[in-house]
């Protein structure tokens, strides 16, 4: 199968995010404000098991949510 063969059939089923653009601000600031209440948790009681069930997700939730925001209010077409 040819590149432009593969081209052709994904133009059938376009790409539909499971987030819509009208909704990424809500999610993206509800991630950041969970980031904030982890860290904070994290902050309190800095031990392995904190770093493992608090700290660690605070993180992903950070990056995560920075990203849907820089989506949701850094992209203008």
């Amino acid at each position: 199968m040819s590149l432009n063969e593969v081209w052709e059939a994904a133009s059938a089923s376009p790409f539909q995010p499971i987030v819509p653009k009208d909704s990424q601000f809500f999610v993206g600031f509800n991630l950041l404000l969970v980031a904030v209440i982890f860290t904070g948790l994290f902050g309190l009681n800095r031990s392995f098991v904190s770093l493992a069930s608090v700290g660690l997700p605070a993180a992903v939730l950070f990056g995560f949510g920075s990203v849907f925001m820089i989506c949701a209010v850094g992209v203008y077409v």
